[in-house]
C-alpha cells in the first residue's frame, strides 16, 4: 500500500517535483518494515513488496523514483526486476547478502545505481538513496536538448533520452551516467577512477575495471559512431570525441 506523501524538509524532489517514492523490495518483513521506518522518518514515500513479481506490476504502474531491490527474491530472480528497472530509466540500489566482489561487479552491470550488503545500517541506506537520488536530479534541470558532432549525437538531460541521428538509443543508468559525464566536457580526458566518481558519487573498489563494459555496451548502442563518440586515450580513460554544437 502506498504511504501517503507528507511535506519534506530532506528529501530530494522527485520526479513531479513532489516527495520521491522508493520502492523497498525485501522479502523478509523485518528488514522491509525498518527500511520503511527509516525512509520515512527522512521525509520519503514509501511502497513496498515482498515478491518479484508484485515489484515489477508496481514499476509498470506507480513509476517509483528509485528502488531498494534484494536481489535474493523467493519468486523470480532478483537481476531480473534489476533489469526492467534499468531499462526504464529508474536506479536502483541493490541489496544482498552476496559479499563477494565479484556479485557486486555483476549487479553494478546489470544497472545497478548502487549496491549494499547485509547486515547495513539503515541510516547509510538512506544517506545512499539522498546520493542517488540527487545526482538523478542533477540531470533534470529545464534544459534543451544538447547537440554534438552537427547532429550526429543528441542528449535531453531533462527527459534523460539520448539519439543518434533520428534513433533513439535506451541505456542503462551506467550507461547514461558514462555518456552524459563525457558530454559535460567535450574533448577532456575522464580517468576510469573519476568516471566512478562521476557515475557512482563515490569510490568502489573493485568498480573501475566496470566501466570498460560500460564503455563497450555503450558504443555498441551509439553503433558506427561509438568509437568516435567515446574515444579511448591509451593509458589515461576516456573523452567525448564529438564539439559540442553551437
Amino acid at each position: 500500500m502506498e504511504i501517503p506523501v507528507r511535506a519534506a524538509s530532506r528529501a530530494v524532489a522527485g520526479q513531479d517535483g513532489q516527495v520521491p517514492t522508493v520502492l523497498v523490495v525485501e522479502d523478509e518483513r523485518d528488514i522491509r518494515d525498518l527500511l520503511r521506518r527509516y525512509l520515512e522518518r527522512a521525509d520519503y514515500a514509501v511502497l513496498s513488496s515482498g515478491t518479484g513479481a508484485e515489484a515489477l506490476a508496481y514499476l509498470g504502474s506507480d513509476a517509483p523514483d528509485l528502488v531498494l531491490l534484494d536481489l535474493g527474491l523467493p519468486d523470480i530472480d532478483g537481476f531480473e526486476v534489476l533489469a526492467f528497472a534499468a531499462a526504464i530509466g529508474i536506479p536502483v540500489i541493490a541489496l544482498t547478502a552476496r559479499s563477494a566482489v565479484e556479485d557486486r561487479i555483476r549487479g553494478l552491470e546489470r544497472g545497478a545505481d548502487d549496491y549494499v550488503t547485509k547486515p547495513f545500517s539503515p541510516q547509510e541506506v538512506v544517506l545512499r538513496v539522498g546520493a542517488v537520488l540527487g545526482r538523478h536530479a542533477t540531470e533534470r534541470p529545464g534544459q534543451e536538448t544538447q547537440s554534438f558532432g552537427d547532429g550526429r549525437l543528441r542528449i535531453d538531460t531533462r527527459r534523460h533520452e539520448a539519439w543518434v541521428g533520428s534513433r533513439a538509443i535506451g541505456l542503462t543508468p551506467s550507461e547514461w551516467g558514462v555518456l552524459t559525464a563525457l558530454a559535460s566536457a567535450p574533448g577532456r580526458v575522464f580517468s576510469r577512477s573519476e568516471l566512478v566518481n562521476r557515475v557512482r558519487g563515490y569510490e568502489f573498489s573493485g568498480y573501475e575495471r566496470t566501466i570498460d563494459s560500460h564503455v563497450k555496451n555503450l558504443r555498441h548502442k551509439l553503433g558506427a559512431d561509438g568509437a568516435t563518440v567515446v574515444e579511448t586515450v591509451l593509458g589515461m580513460g576516456y573523452r567525448m570525441g564529438l564539439d559540442r554544437d553551437t
